[in-house]
C-alpha cells in the first residue's frame, strides 16, 4: 500500500517533474533520514555518529515545538530532501541579530545523489524559497550555515541571500544571511 501525505506546497519543474513538500512523518521517515544524515556529505548536519533512536529523539523534539517544523521534499513520489522551518524569534539565532517578528529560518539537506541531474539542487532550493514566500507571515528568511559549507553559500547567494556577518553559535561558526521576496525575485531574474 502506497502512503499518501498531505502536501503543503508543490511546483512543477519542466523536464524534471513535480517537487512537493509534505510534513515529516516521525515513524516512517526517521530511518530514511538517518541514512541521509550519517553519510559523509551531510557532515554539517552534525549527526554522522547518531543512531536511528538519536535521530528520532531529535526530530521528536522538533515535532513537539510549536515554532519549528520539519518537512520532506518529494520529486514525484521519491523523497529527495529534508527541510526545516523555524520562527527565528523563538530560536537561539534571535540572540545574534536584531530579529524581526516575521523572520523565519530554514535548514535544508538534499538526499544522497543516486543519479546526477543538472541543476537539481537549485530546483530543490528555489522550490523551498518559493514555499517560504508563499506563506503570508514570512517576510524574511534567515540562514546560519557553517562558514565552511561552500556549497550552501553558492546556493544562498544565487537565491539573493545577503550575507551580514559571521557569528559564533554553540555548535558552529556560522554565516548569518537574509533573503527577502525582493532580493529573491531580483536574484532569480538574473539566473
Amino acid at each position: 500500500m502506497v502512503q499518501t501525505f498531505q502536501k503543503v506546497f508543490s511546483k512543477e519543474i519542466t523536464g524534471l517533474g513535480v517537487i512537493s513538500i509534505r510534513p515529516f512523518q516521525l515513524e516512517t521517515d526517521t530511518p530514511m533520514l538517518h541514512s541521509w544524515v550519517t553519510k559523509p556529505y551531510a557532515k554539517y548536519w552534525g549527526m554522522l555518529e547518531k543512531s536511528v533512536e538519536e535521530v528520532r529523539a531529535e526530530y521528536q523534539e522538533i515535532e513537539n515545538s510549536p515554532h519549528h517544523y520539519s518537512y520532506i521534499g518529494m520529486l514525484n513520489d521519491t523523497p529527495v530532501f529534508l527541510m526545516e522551518q523555524y520562527k527565528a524569534s523563538k530560536d537561539i539565532i534571535a540572540n545574534y541579530y536584531d530579529v524581526q517578528e516575521n523572520d523565519y529560518g530554514m535548514h535544508v539537506l538534499v538526499a544522497p545523489v543516486k543519479k546526477r541531474v543538472p541543476q537539481f539542487t537549485w530546483h530543490v532550493f528555489s522550490t523551498i524559497i518559493d514555499y517560504f514566500f508563499s506563506v503570508p507571515q514570512v517576510e524574511r528568511i534567515v540562514v546560519e550555515p557553517d562558514v565552511n559549507n561552500e556549497k550552501i553559500h553558492v546556493l544562498n547567494k544565487k537565491a539573493g541571500f545577503e550575507y551580514q556577518k559571521e557569528i559564533e553559535l554553540p555548535h558552529k561558526k556560522a554565516a548569518l544571511a537574509f533573503c527577502t521576496r525582493e532580493t529573491y525575485i531580483k536574484a532569480i531574474n538574473k539566473v
